[in-house]
C-alpha cells in the first residue's frame, strides 16, 4: 500500500442516541458532571443534539447526546445507542480521498461543516461491493483537526506516516 497522507490524531467525539436525549442529560449532566456547551439541531440529518464537554483545551473530548427530530425518519439517531465515534485528522481531504482509493465506503453528503463547526466526513457502517471496507457495524466520524489540536496531538506527524 501506498504511504498514508493523513495522521488519525486523536477522540474527537462520541454520540450516543436515545428516543429522549433529556433522559441522556440527566446522566452525562447532572451526574457526571459534564459541560453543556452547545446545541444542534438538523432536519436534514434528524437529530436534535445537545453538546457536551469532557476535558478542556484542544484535546478535550466532545460527547453528543442525541434524539430524533421524527422518531419515523432516518437517520435513526437513537438506533443503535452508540450512534458514532468521531476522530481527529490533520488532513481531511486527504483521508477521504486515500480511503476511498483503498476502497472504504464513505457515508453519503461528503465533506461539510459539522455540528461543532468543523469538517467532517463519515465512514460507512456497511461495506458493499464496490467499497469492501467499512466501520463494520460503527459509524466513524472524520473530522478536519484545527492548528491547536494538530499542535497538540500531532507531535511526530512524519513518523506515522511509514508504508502500510
Amino acid at each position: 500500500m501506498s504511504a498514508r497522507p493523513f495522521k488519525v490524531l486523536g477522540l474527537q467525539q462520541i454520540a450516543i442516541g436515545h428516543a429522549n436525549k433529556e433522559t441522556l442529560k440527566t446522566l452525562w449532566v447532572d451526574l457526571l458532571g459534564l459541560k453543556l456547551t452547545g446545541h444542534f439541531d438538523s432536519e436534514r440529518e434528524n437529530v436534535l443534539e445537545d453538546i457536551l464537554q469532557l476535558g478542556s483545551g484542544p484535546t478535550c473530548v466532545e460527547v453528543d447526546l442525541m434524539q430524533p427530530l421524527n422518531p419515523l425518519a432516518k437517520p435513526a439517531v437513537d438506533q443503535t445507542p452508540l450512534n458514532h465515534i468521531g476522530l481527529w485528522v490533520d488532513d481531511l481531504p486527504k483521508a477521504m480521498a486515500w480511503l476511498m482509493d483503498k476502497g472504504v465506503r464513505m457515508a453519503p453528503g461528503g465533506i461539510r461543516r459539522g455540528a461543532s463547526g468543523f469538517d467532517i466526513c463519515f465512514i460507512h457502517p456497511k461495506s458493499n461491493e464496490e467499497f469492501p471496507w467499512s466501520g463494520l457495524g460503527v459509524l466513524i466520524e472524520l473530522v478536519q483537526a484545527p492548528a491547536a489540536v494538530i499542535a497538540a496531538l500531532g507531535s511526530d506527524l512524519s513518523a506515522d506516516r511509514a508504508l502500510l
